[in-house]
């Protein structure tokens, strides 16, 4: 530990007792203040001035076929734009969210984090973490099959590249426009847990086949309730299309109040909370997190995995992850709609992201306060709680409909 490390704790290590009783008397917390809220205003003014995006790929397209290109070239071009764009998103997403979940993990724990890495707060210590991943060997155990171990995550990570195809980044900003948008994600998301089931089984070790057991058995379950959860929310807008569901919660109850679907009485609470927990269990995420228990199968399905490959099945992890928070974002919170009229003046894409933002704290806010629980009881609590109360909110959502009111 260095000087000024040692400093540093000292200077908090009554945090959050004597030192944090008047948090607003202490200048460091009122310039922390100061520069969160000039950060969030930067953002909207940036997003104010630059509009929405979905108008700048129009323009980039046009420029695409302006270069006296074929159709055909033209078409492919913009295909590995758009990829390139997702692409981005997932790696990017990677080396944001572990940074702020170790950040979010140490205030809750007292801890300051990283702090040193780039300076600001450690805001690089993911990129060269990503450096070391990189220059790691890559260790496959004798025992194991080469081919499927090698294999295991491209099968989990590309599932989840593909899923973020018809997601909605702003109002019809996305990277590919389907009418059964919100069926496509849900197909695409339940082929990675054969990636986990292929990593368990080539590794050649017992703890790594009963992660991926799991794993299956597991991630299967919680896509019953998970998908019954959005029946509500499809039959309230009368589409598969993201970007319809978008559009069915524009405007205002009252002149003020938004029409998001998780305003509707209690079926929007309901659907809102059910696909919540149903999308942290489908993401591996504690309290579910038994596929890699570490107390109990050292590292699960991924213990025998190093250097890149381990750390695809995290970027998977975060990625789906990601992919939940846009949809709870798309589904429940007005998509890109403003929560107040007034706030219109702020495009789309930056509403819709702070929501995913939010959505995704709570998955990484989750991690630290939940025990994980046992598989007898993750099992239980899904057939016995969470997929009787969602079939009932689907017939309470009908009768939403039949009287008129969704």
């Amino acid at each position: 530990m260095t000087q000024r490390a040692g400093k540093l704790l000292t200077a908090t290590r009554y945090w959050p007792t004597e030192l944090w009783a008047n948090p607003w008397s202490l200048p460091r917390y009122r310039a922390a203040a100061a520069w969160l809220g000039g950060i969030v205003a930067g953002i909207a003014l940036i997003g104010a001035g630059v509009g929405e995006l979905a108008a700048w790929g129009d323009r980039l397209l046009a420029l695409l076929g302006r270069l006296g290109l074929s159709a055909v070239v033209v078409a492919w071009l913009w295909l590995l734009v758009k990829l390139g764009c997702v692409l981005g998103v997932i790696v990017a997403n990677g080396l944001w969210a572990v940074w702020w979940e170790r950040k979010i993990s140490a205030h809750m724990q007292s801890r300051l984090g990283p702090m040193y890495a780039g300076a600001f707060h450690g805001w690089a210590q993911t990129i060269f973490d990503t450096i070391k991943l990189l220059l790691k060997e890559d260790v496959t155990p004798a025992a194991a099959d080469q081919v499927m171990h090698a294999l295991a995550p491209v099968v989990a990570i590309a599932p989840c590249v593909m899923a973020f195809a018809p997601i909605l980044f702003g109002s019809e900003l996305a990277a590919a426009k389907l009418d059964v948008g919100v069926l496509y994600i849900f197909a695409c998301a339940g082929i990675s847990v054969i990636g986990i089931v292929m990593a368990g089984w080539a590794s050649g070790n017992k703890y790594s086949l009963l992660g991926g057991l799991r794993a299956a058995a597991q991630m299967v379950s919680y896509e019953l309730p998970r998908g019954f959860s959005v029946v509500p929310v499809l039959m309230f807008a009368g589409s598969l299309d993201l970007a319809v569901i978008d559009r069915a919660q524009a405007g205002y109850w009252l002149g003020f109040f938004p029409r998001w679907f998780v305003f509707y009485p209690v079926v929007g609470q309901l659907a809102f909370l059910f696909f919540l927990i149903a999308s942290v269990a489908e993401t591996n995420r504690t309290p579910f997190d038994i596929p890699e228990a570490e107390s109990e199968l050292v590292a699960g399905f991924h213990t025998e995995f190093s250097g890149m490959k381990w750390s695809l099945f995290f970027l998977t992890e975060y990625g789906y992850v990601l992919l939940s928070s846009f949809l709870l974002a798309a589904f429940f919170l007005g998509g890109g709609s403003a929560p107040l009229p007034f706030l219109d003046f702020i495009p789309s894409w930056i509403w819709m992201t702070g929501k995913a933002m939010l959505m995704m704290f709570v998955f990484l806010w989750f991690r630290w306060t939940f025990p994980r629980l046992r598989v007898d009881q993750l099992m239980d609590f899904n057939w016995k709680f969470l997929l009787p109360w969602s079939f009932a909110n689907i017939g309470l959502a009908g009768a939403f409909v039949w009287r008129g009111l969704g």
